[in-house]
């Protein structure tokens, strides 16, 4: 079971938390058009108006499970940065990055646009701009500039180019381990040539010591800015 995030309702509230548990599951098995806030609170075994003294709506709820999906997204790799700074390098960040995404279904869904699944949630904005905060795009246009300053990326390219060209690596790579299609070729370590990938995008990691924890200092940093949005867009004042 996942540990309440210490910021919102369910770290106080064990209602808040059975109610997020059960939408997650109704969510999950039915798609958002498949259940209504009285199932969430009949499966959560309260009366209906608990759900409302946390979330004014469906669609506030659901976006809060997206965006505690971003959040734990994100406090998954913090934990791993400040544990191990060698994270930082490219060939490890992209495919723990990729790895914990596919490991927090709504994130998946909402980077492979799963209308079936999300329903109104793929284009709410507010979905749209935990997206355009946190999502792949964001993330390697945050890192990316880091990696060149300390050494991790070669610089011969734009940024822009190397953002498009690692952009369309993890995709492809993410899409062939969440569907893969009849045609794909099995590969029996896929993390490991994405990290031999990213190296022949970004060149060599020539960077030193000093130079790696400042990259992991700094990606860190980022991603507490990027905490501090997430929270923001779940529960908006």
């Amino acid at each position: 079971m996942n540990t309440p995030i210490r910021d919102l309702p369910e770290a106080h509230s064990t209602k808040a938390a059975r109610l997020l548990a059960a939408a997650g599951e109704l969510l999950i098995g039915r798609g958002a058009k498949g259940f209504t806030v009285s199932d969430v609170a009949a499966r959560a075994h309260v009366g209906k108006g608990t759900v409302y003294l946390y979330w004014p709506t469906k669609e506030d709820l659901l976006i809060g499970l997206i965006g505690r999906a971003f959040l734990r997204l994100l406090e998954d790799l913090l934990e791993r940065l400040d544990s191990d700074p060698d994270l930082a390098r490219p060939s490890r960040f992209c495919p723990a990055m990729l790895q914990l995404a596919t490991n927090h279904p709504l994130v998946a869904a909402l980077q492979r646009r799963d209308d079936d699944l999300l329903g109104v949630l793929t284009d709410h904005p507010r979905s749209v701009a935990l997206d355009c905060a946190l999502g792949p795009d964001a993330v390697l246009s945050a890192v990316l500039p880091i990696w060149r300053r300390n050494g991790l990326a070669r610089e011969d390219w734009s940024v822009g180019d190397q953002i498009y060209a690692l952009r369309s690596l993890i995709t492809g790579v993410g899409s062939s381990l969440l569907s893969p299609g009849a045609g794909t070729v099995a590969v029996a370590r896929p993390m490991d040539v994405l990290a031999s990938s990213v190296t022949a995008i970004l060149g060599p990691e020539r960077a030193n010591q000093k130079q790696l924890r400042a990259a992991a200092s700094e990606i860190s940093d980022f991603l507490r800015t990027a905490r501090t949005t997430a929270l923001g867009l779940i529960d908006p004042p």
